[in-house]
């Protein structure tokens, strides 16, 4: 169980930040939202769940701080961090754009840093404190057509290791969740075509459910997890392995 805590999940009122805010509700956690466009989206989100959202682009430093600081004096001290909001801007390097390039880079991997920079000093004094970086089967294995994503992604597993070195002694664990093929909303706009390619190389043969992602999460970021940092947790059905 994880009780009395307060999590910020980024990305998370659709997908996998969905799911994991879900979970993480259901542990008796007290959990903010971030979403960066959807409104009508986010709307449903809390009118179903409950839970806030709050609208900032987690690409843009200041606003990461001065939102954590309104969560913060809104619902207490922020212990769990999920830096899970991303995009795609898929493309070959040939006929990828600089701005194509750079944008993947400053929300997946700088709203990492962002988040971290506002959350790790507070969890740090208190002696607790979670981060959960979601990275990607791509970051591992790398994709063709996604240098942007893939380099963004890896970047996400490396800097989860750096930083947990920094958290060990005072409480603080930093992991990262690698998914494989979700049935998200970003990989239901694959084309058929590739889509079926993907889960032909899926020793499970399926997708992989969020709720499957979410769970890994939200052990993550409990006190039964204490002895875990530093480490990638592969969900993946199989596809890769190492």
């Amino acid at each position: 169980m994880i009780m009395a805590r307060v999590a910020v999940v980024t990305g998370g009122t659709r997908g996998i930040g969905e799911a994991i805010a879900r979970g993480l509700q259901a542990e008796g956690v007290t959990v903010v939202a971030n979403y960066a466009g959807d409104v009508e989206r986010a709307r449903a989100f809390t009118e179903e769940t409950g839970m806030h959202a709050f609208r900032w682009d987690v690409g843009d430093h200041e606003a990461c701080f001065h939102n954590c600081v309104d969560i913060a004096a809104c619902y207490g001290p922020i212990d769990i961090l999920v830096n899970n909001a991303g995009i795609t801007r898929d493309g070959t390097l040939h006929n990828m754009s600089f701005d194509d390039w750079n944008e993947v880079m400053r929300i997946n991997l700088g709203g990492c840093f962002n988040m971290a920079k506002a959350c790790f000093p507070g969890m740090r004094e208190r002696g607790w404190g979670r981060i959960i970086n979601i990275g990607s089967i791509n970051g591992q294995a790398g994709q063709y057509g996604q240098v942007n994503y893939a380099a963004a992604k890896s970047g996400i597993h490396g800097f989860t290791k750096a930083l947990a070195q920094e958290g060990a002694k005072f409480g603080v664990t930093v992991n990262a969740i690698a998914p494989g093929y979700v049935d998200t909303d970003m990989v239901a706009a694959v084309p058929a075509p590739v889509l079926e390619k993907i889960v032909a190389r899926i020793p499970v043969g399926r997708l992989g459910h969020a709720a499957e992602i979410a769970r890994g999460a939200v052990f993550l970021a409990s006190d039964e997890a204490a002895f875990i940092t530093g480490s990638t947790m592969s969900i993946n059905g199989g596809q890769h392995m190492y």
